[in-house]
């Protein structure tokens, strides 16, 4: 079923309304980067900032298996991994200060929210874009000790 709302939509032609829905989420489980620093500039609320590595694994190539009569390919190839790193922010007061205090470099978390794509100028004067995931949820599955990484 697809979900729904009322949306207002104006045309020149006709005034109507429109049914439309649409989503914007996000869902990673990976190991925090460094320790989280929290931000604020002068006006806005405050925010804490990390970073979280998510890895992707794949097998190269298929392996032959030769049993009697029978050939079977097996994913018997080198692993492949690919390493992606994403900023995370989180604005939402409460969760912001528990982030804050108990998220620690190598920590295992569970990370839901929205992506959000933004520019900034740098110190050079250069436009720069930038992707932010905005975390509304975080679960924490360890405290990134040498045991948890075992």
């Amino acid at each position: 079923q697809v979900l729904r709302q009322f949306v207002r939509h104006n045309s020149d032609t006709v005034t109507s309304l429109v049914l439309e829905r649409s989503m914007n989420r996000v869902q990673l489980l990976g190991r925090v980067g460094q320790d989280p620093i929290m931000r604020q500039v002068e006006g806005k609320n405050p925010v804490t900032i990390f970073s979280l590595a998510t890895n992707e694994m794949w097998r190269t190539g298929d392996g032959e298996v030769n049993q009697g009569a029978l050939l079977f390919l097996y994913p018997l190839g080198d692993i492949s991994q690919k390493t992606t790193w994403h900023r995370i922010s989180v604005f939402r007061p409460g969760l912001r200060d528990v982030t804050y205090q108990y998220v620690r470099k190598g920590s295992r978390i569970f990370v839901e929210g929205k992506i959000d794509y933004g520019e900034y100028t740098d110190k050079n004067n250069v436009r720069r874009q930038a992707t932010t995931i905005i975390a509304d949820n975080v679960i924490f599955l360890s405290d990134g000790s040498v045991r948890d990484k075992v």
